[in-house]
Parts: structure tokens; sequence; C-alpha cells
């Protein structure tokens, strides 16, 4: 059906365990979607294949091969995760989606990721953060490894400010390698509504991102994670 968004439907509907998704890109038309089964990715455990896991540690505050920024350019990541491509001929992300999650990050809600490089964007995520539940919504690359060194970044973020929830919405094959799970939609309100009380701050200022992934490995080498 043709909704009007605003910021407040958006963070109603997420409390709640729904999500839009347009008919298309350039369709007006967007459908409210609660899956049955609920794809999750663990924040603490998440699994991080060992070559991507030794990039990542290597890497320094302005390191190769990708330097790591916060909100910096929030609309150009969800209008590049809105592109239609060779590799991606269709999206679910149009204007509508795209306009109203900007407003979401003006006030602060909807935050991005982002791999630089040389100076230009190669790669990143965004999503909505509300109390401790961070709702993953796309990823983008063009360099190599690029969104998958934004996702753990992420994970090293959300562990730090103590986020509880890391929703995925569903399970693709991308998502298989970092060892996404489903949860039953009971199951995943369940977990929500405390998550959703809890009051967390996604905009870290006290710590860099080289000493956020040192501390979360450091996390998961004590764990033997």
């Amino acid at each position: 059906m043709q909704i009007v968004l605003t910021p407040e439907i958006l963070i109603a509907a997420y409390s709640q365990g729904l999500f839009p998704m347009a008919q298309s890109k350039d369709s007006p038309y967007i459908d409210w979607v609660c899956p049955e089964n609920r794809g999750q990715l663990s924040i603490t455990k998440m699994h991080i294949p060992k070559r991507l896991a030794k990039s990542v540690r290597q890497m320094k505050l302005k390191g190769k091969p990708y330097e790591i920024r916060v909100n910096t350019a929030f609309t150009l990541v969800i209008r590049e995760c809105a592109a239609e491509t060779s590799v991606r001929p269709e999206t679910w992300i149009n204007e509508e989606i795209v306009e109203t999650f900007i407003a979401l990050h003006e006030q602060g809600y909807a935050h991005s990721l982002e791999c630089w490089q040389g100076g230009e964007l190669v790669g990143g995520l965004y999503g909505l953060a509300i109390g401790a539940a961070f709702f993953g919504e796309s990823m983008y690359s063009v360099q190599r490894d690029a969104s998958k060194v934004a996702l753990v970044h992420l994970a090293a973020r959300l562990y730090h400010a103590e986020f509880e929830v890391l929703d995925t919405q569903f399970v693709n094959d991308h998502l298989q390698q970092f060892g996404v799970y489903e949860v039953s939609h009971k199951e995943y309100i369940q977990a929500l509504e405390p998550a959703l009380r809890k009051k967390c701050k996604f905009n870290v200022k006290d710590v860099d991102e080289k000493t956020l992934i040192d501390n979360y490995f450091a996390m998961r080498e004590t764990e033997k994670i």
C-alpha cells in the first residue's frame, strides 16, 4: 500500500517488530514486513572469518586498507545501498524510505559505518538504533571486504556501548559467514522489549576505532570465541 512515512511511524514500527520495504526502488508502494522467523547476529559471538579478522586487527586508526568513519556520510551510504547495480538489479529502498531515514539520522537514531580509501567512500552500512537494539538495514561495497570490515567495527561499537540486539531482519548467504541465525517472532519480541527500555549511546566519544577493535578482540580471546 502507499504509506506516508515519518520518523515517528518508523520508530513505532521497529519497536513492534515491523519494518518497511518498498516494492521496488521506483515504486511509491511500501509493505510492512514482520517475518515469522527473524535474522539475528550475536554481538559478542559473531563469527569472523580468520582472514577478515587478521585484516581488521592490523588496521590502524588511519591505516590500510580502510579508514573507518562513523556518521560522516550517512546520505551517501544509504543512497549507495539503494542504488541498482549489475549484481543487485533491484532494491527495496525507495526515495521515501531514504528521506525518512535521513530525517532519523538528523534526529540521532539512524547511523552509518563507513570505509574510506584515499579520501573516497568505498563501502559501509547503515541502520537504526533504539535503546539497546540496532536494526541493520543494508550494506554495500565497491572494494574488497569493505562492508565486512564495517560490520566488524559495528559489532565492536555495539559491544562497547552495551547493546543487546543486532537485528538483520532476514538470513541470507552473505550473513551466513558471520553466524547469522533465526529466532521466532515471539522470541524476537521477548528480547527486543527489554532492549528498547535500556539507554545506550551509539555515538561513543571516549574511544577511537582502533581501541574499540582491540577491546572487542581481547574480549573474544578471553571468551575463546
